[in-house]
């Protein structure tokens, strides 16, 4: 199965989304070894009887009439996107996110688009929650017969002809690299089996990050520039880059999500501004810049979204903010260099970490003054609250421990020894995982249920590659470790190995790894793009609408066991089709097989046409193409005419790795960052696409 390698072992997996995601879905289609009386039962063992429906021998529920799409590219009727199956309701509503820059009520191309299913017992009107459906769309092609469930099978089946046009049951896995990029990996599935998505380039290092509610923008800070990058984390381009003070370094988003705030200023005795700046997330600008106090800043939010807390290292204190007015309130002196600060929703306190005297100041959000002051020891670096917001991790790198905190009773209830330099704490559901500076070894604490008061903690550990984690040329504070969405498994970036690791929880060892092509992840980073229980009964997800054309969007529910394809209708953009006719070329790649081999020689055809008249685009002497394997590899050459705008190369990939293709012509207006560009993926031996 292609795709996923445990560098240590060498055995190849398949994709993580479907050893996770799909393990229950693939349950629908193994009823095709059933005899088909014993398929179609509803819930209460009882024979299906739902007017319209026809039982498949494989056990899933379809009804014939509503799945076959119309030949024409008529809109879709409201009527066509509610199906019952089975005494369950489900409405597909597929709607602009941005409904009042609209002018026109259709959908249309590049709009971004919120995909609802609603999801009800007809019975009793109750709201079916706890489900975990899965939805594809796929543009309908003159010709195919295929039904829906010959569609599911090919999408849960990957492959590059398999792919739809949009995935509804992705996520994407960001890596924060120290060559001022940031690299988007889809784990599920890559071109011609890479999995690297984008490459998003910085103007420098980023330094943190920070992801919008809704998955859609992301926020990096860059130091070295004096600037915020803001990035769009659907096409994965850079917006723009906004000046937010200098030296800009932590961030974090407010629990309502309406705006991002960020650390900026110098070290003391440097002079200059310190305090933090606040970027709207709607309109992209900066709405205040309120100085705090001298060095470095953490920031933490009350719960109510009402207070910012945010800590003054040199100076020893903690600013608090009017969230509402911008304005800040007071200043708190809590201790020696403040490094940490995390808020208990549990204890509506915020908790201050100071590493030079090794104290923990409790902050009341409400009398907004110190209430309890916990003693360690120096050396304390960052805290963070487990699931619950009751028990908090503190690592203590300098004194090989980690204490944990109850916000319940304010006292440090536990305290686990690790070696190695402990600094990094991250969770999932059930554990709290530790990552040591001096150790490639990643540690594990189940996560307190009760008062734990002088109980000696369990620490289990797995290997989180091959080098240790403090191996990187220039370190991140934003996380390393993050759980994967809907798994009990996390994702583990080791910057020295230059590739990211995922652990599934109760295993000796990690699964496998992703390679970062040739850069360190110094910060991992999820975007979960997969269908989401809003609230009761429905399920959401976020996407951008692709080409115009009649799609069908694919439906599947484990249980009962329901396929369903809903005809959706995209309009062309005018503004869009105009920007294709105003372009000089039409490019169109001639490649079957994108899986090539190394040190064999590939040729690679372009057909060039002029996007009105469809003519080809003869005699381009200068027809030239840039192929390269970022980080690895470049090559430029001369393309020969073979045809009548028939365009030709030829090159041999040195090695293992994604390659592109760019073409350029200035005789024909082709520029060499046009969209028309081919990736392919190299390997040592042949391979051919599914």
């Amino acid at each position: 199965m292609p795709g996923f390698m445990n560098n240590s072992c060498g055995i190849v997996f398949d994709d993580l989304r479907r050893l996770a995601f799909n393990l229950s879905i693939l349950l629908c289609f193994l009823m095709l070894s059933i005899e088909p009386q014993a398929a179609g039962l509803d819930r209460g063992g009882r024979k299906a009887a739902v007017k319209g429906t026809q039982t498949k021998t494989d056990g899933t529920q379809q009804a014939p009439a509503s799945n076959k799409l119309p030949a024409t590219s008529d809109k879709s009727k409201a009527s066509d996107k509610k199906v019952v199956y089975q005494g369950i309701a489900i409405e597909l509503n597929v709607n602009p996110v941005h409904p009042q820059k609209k002018e026109t009520g259709g959908l249309r191309e590049a709009d971004d688009v919120s995909f609802q299913f609603t999801i009800n017992d007809t019975a009793t009107a109750a709201p079916v929650t706890g489900a975990h459906p899965a939805a594809w769309m796929v543009l309908e092609r003159p010709g195919e017969n295929a039904d829906c469930v010959t569609k599911i099978k090919a999408f849960i089946g990957g492959g590059l002809l398999a792919r739809p046009e949009l995935d509804l049951n992705i996520y994407y896995v960001l890596a924060l690299n120290q060559d001022a990029t940031v690299s988007v990996i889809d784990p599920h599935f890559g071109y011609g089996g890479s999995k690297l998505l984008a490459m998003v380039s910085l103007k420098s290092t980023g330094e943190d990050w920070a992801l919008t509610s809704g998955a859609r923008t992301l926020f990096v800070s860059m130091p070295d520039s004096n600037q915020v990058a803001i990035v769009d984390a659907v096409t994965w381009k850079v917006i723009t880059n906004i000046d937010a003070g200098p030296r800009p370094g932590r961030l974090a988003v407010q629990p309502g999500g309406q705006n991002v705030w960020v650390g900026y200023g110098t070290s003391e005795g440097e002079g200059g501004d310190s305090g933090v700046a606040v970027i709207a997330s709607e309109g992209l600008k900066v709405i205040a810049r309120i100085p705090t106090g001298k060095g470095h800043h953490e920031i933490a939010f009350s719960d109510d979204d009402r207070l910012a807390f945010v800590t003054n290292r040199d100076d020893g204190t903690v600013s608090i903010i009017d969230v509402r007015s911008l304005k800040k309130i007071k200043d708190i002196q809590t201790g020696h260099a403040p490094s940490s600060i995390a808020f208990s929703a549990k204890g509506k306190m915020a908790y201050v970490v100071n590493e030079e005297d090794g104290t923990i100041a409790a902050v009341d959000g409400a009398r907004l003054k110190i209430v309890a002051r916990m003693q360690a020891e120096p050396g304390l670096g960052q805290i963070k609250f487990a699931p619950g917001g009751r028990f908090a991790f503190i690592p203590n790198p300098t004194k090989n421990a980690v204490h944990i905190l109850d916000a319940a009773s304010n006292r440090i209830v536990q305290t686990a020894d690790i070696e190695n330099g402990p600094d990094r704490i991250s969770f999932s559901d059930r554990l709290a995982y530790v990552r040591c500076q001096r150790s490639e070894i990643v540690l594990m604490i189940p996560l307190p249920q009760a008062d734990t008061q002088g109980q000696s903690v369990a620490v289990l550990d797995f290997p989180g590659g091959q080098h240790p984690f403090g191996k990187t040329s220039k370190p991140s504070p934003a996380d390393s470790i993050v759980q994967a969405p809907g798994e009990n498994a996390v994702l583990v970036g080791n910057a020295a190995d230059k590739s990211i690791y995922y652990y599934k929880e109760g295993m000796a060892a990690p699964m496998g790894s992703f390679i970062n092509y040739g850069r360190e992840p110094r910060a991992v980073l999820v975007v979960d793009r997969s269908l989401k229980q809003r609230s009761p009964g429905v399920y959401e997800t976020t996407a951008k609408l692709t080409r115009a054309g009649l799609y069908s969007v694919a439906f599947l529910m484990d249980s009962p066991r329901i396929t369903h394809c809903f005809p959706v209708q995209v309009e062309a953009n005018p503004d869009l089709a105009a920007a294709r006719e105003s372009e000089p070329v039409h490019v169109e790649p001639l490649i079957r097989n994108r899986m090539i081999r190394v040190g064999e020689r590939t040729r690679l055809q372009f057909r060039l046409s002029d996007p009105k008249t469809k003519a080809p685009k003869v005699g381009g002497i200068d027809v030239s193409a840039v192929i390269f394997a970022p980080g690895l590899w470049q090559n430029r050459q001369a393309a020969r005419e073979v045809d009548a705008g028939l365009y030709e190369i030829e090159f041999e990939p040195p090695q293992s790795g994604v390659y592109y293709v760019y073409l350029e012509s200035p005789s024909l207006g082709l520029k060499i960052d046009n969209p028309h560009y081919v990736i392919l993926q190299a390997s040592e031996q042949s391979q051919k696409e599914p």
